[in-house]
């Protein structure tokens, strides 16, 4: 039976699927759709976050479904698909976002803990990715995009857990992109590679740290990350896309020097994650956590799509749009280069552009 807090009207929008959508990321990117016009499905466990982030979505101009899930359990997620479907006909587009994460040395997190984040933030993406195929596949039309980080490519320290799940995602689509392509579906399934981003996230997550959780500077407004993903879910043959410029670099250094990369972060690592100026957690130095709980629940709070870092974040740049326009860059590179050569072999006959005719 549906709840108060779930929603659902009609509309001719595409129909996307959100998880993770009470907050952060998720309730940025649901909200970018909704300004499309979209009918949005929100997907989350959190009730208050979930009915906050449905009123945005409709104040936005999309049309809402809220859906609580937790998306560990495959059978609870496929139950979500259907609910979707049975509301608005099929799935366009579906985003896996949820995930759940430890600050903390390997060391001090739990057997328990490790598998809880793997199956929330890594088993909750299969479960996604095969209830959205299960709907799309007889459709042969649809684009399922994994909301990833450069954590998929380069693992940190404190976040073992997460970062293993990142990495395993990254292996997971890049072999379900492979089979689509042997099959010739029109499905799509596509990668965005995320920067740190300012989401409440550093305040929920299980945090064992001195002080509190931050992210690695430099900082990017959700926002940033949504445009991304909302145009990802429209250029789904693409096979991935890298988000700010942090991104760009790590991944690069990653690729020519992980050696290096590997003793830079065991000597600023800790430090860059750990915000002493911020105080202590509410609850002491493990925080609240939305491990086993959602966050919103016990304090009856909507979170919303920001975190506490505003003042440093910022909100685009130049790599933006460079990786949304990646055929342009590559053209004005090609133009630039065959210039080049070109003059400097007009240079070799002997001609310059200050001789006179």
């Amino acid at each position: 039976m549906r709840g108060p807090w779930e929603r659902a009207l009609p509309g001719h929008g595409r129909a996307v699927v959100v998880t993770g959508a009470s907050g952060g990321v998720g309730r940025a990117t649901a909200l970018a759709f909704a300004a499309r016009g979209d009918r949005v499905a929100l997907l989350a466990r959190g009730r208050e976050g979930l009915a906050a982030a449905a009123d945005d979505v409709q104040r936005a101009g999309g049309e809402a479904l809220a859906v609580t899930v937790d998306m560990a359990d495959a059978k609870a997620v496929e139950d979500a698909a259907q609910r979707v479907v049975d509301a608005f006909g099929h799935i366009d587009v579906w985003v896996n976002n949820a995930f759940a994460g430890v600050f903390a040395p390997f060391t001090e997190i739990t057997p328990d803990e490790f598998r809880r984040v793997t199956e929330v933030t890594y088993l909750g993406y299969v479960f996604g990715t095969r209830a959205a195929l299960r709907h799309m596949l007889p459709r042969d039309r649809g684009t399922i995009v994994q909301v990833g980080s450069a954590l998929a490519y380069r693992g940190i320290p404190l976040q073992s857990a997460y970062c293993g799940a990142k990495h395993a995602i990254q292996g997971f689509n890049e072999s379900l992109r492979c089979e689509l392509l042997h099959e010739r579906s029109r499905v799509r399934t596509t990668m965005v590679q995320l920067p740190a981003v300012n989401t409440p996230q550093f305040d929920w997550v299980v945090n064992r740290m001195p002080g509190r959780a931050r992210p690695v500077a430099p900082v990017y407004q959700p926002e940033v990350a949504a445009r991304a993903i909302v145009h990802a879910a429209g250029h789904g043959r693409r096979r991935e896309y890298w988000v700010g410029g942090s991104t760009v670099a790590t991944l690069l250094a990653n690729a020519v020097a992980p050696g290096l990369l590997d003793r830079y972060l065991g000597r600023t690592g800790f430090e860059a994650q750990r915000d002493e100026t911020a105080g202590e957690p509410a609850d002491g130095p493990a925080g609240p956590g939305n491990l086993w709980t959602p966050a919103d629940g016990p304090h009856g709070r909507d979170f919303g799509a920001h975190g506490r870092f505003d003042d440093e974040a910022v909100d685009g740049g130049p790599q933006e749009w460079a990786s949304r326009n990646r055929g342009r860059v590559a053209a004005a590179g090609l133009a630039v280069g065959l210039g080049a050569a070109v003059t400097a072999d007009l240079r070799r006959r002997g001609w310059s552009p200050l001789r006179r005719r």
